[in-house]
């Protein structure tokens, strides 16, 4: 009894070159499918004019007839995905911002200048400027 026929090679995963293009393909499909589909689910609950209702019926199409779905969302609602995402993107841009100039603080040349104000305004006494001063600067 002969299990494999003698005509046909195997030559295995690596075998043929179109094979191989054809898997690098289709594993970079699935991917961007993937990616499409998280970037969906994420709009989903970034928006705040969607009530629950519409999120769920969303989510339960995107369950049962992903592709459709996934299409259909895109082309709807994109115009509207890519406004949510870059408020986003500002906001945390924002956020950055603020959290670098609080953490940089004044450089030592302008404490010494607000030293020399107050010192100039007789608030301080020029110990005290001077104590300022060198704090600024160590």
């Amino acid at each position: 009894m002969r299990f494999f026929d003698d005509t046909v090679e195997y030559h295995g995963f690596w075998g043929s070159f179109g094979d191989l293009i054809w898997w690098f393909f289709t594993v970079f499909i699935f991917f961007a499918y993937l990616m499409a589909l998280f970037s969906v689910i994420g709009d989903l609950f970034r928006d705040r004019k969607l009530n629950g209702w519409w999120k769920a019926l969303w989510i339960i199409f995107l369950i049962f007839v992903p592709f459709l779905t996934l299409l259909v969302y895109l082309i709807a609602r994109g115009p509207g995905m890519a406004e949510r995402n870059a408020a986003q993107v500002k906001k945390s841009q924002e956020a950055a911002d603020d959290y670098i100039r609080e953490v940089a603080g004044t450089s030592p040349a302008d404490e010494i200048a607000k030293a020399k104000s107050l010192l100039d305004a007789g608030t301080i006494t020029p110990a005290e400027y001077e104590s300022l001063k060198a704090k600024a600067l160590s």
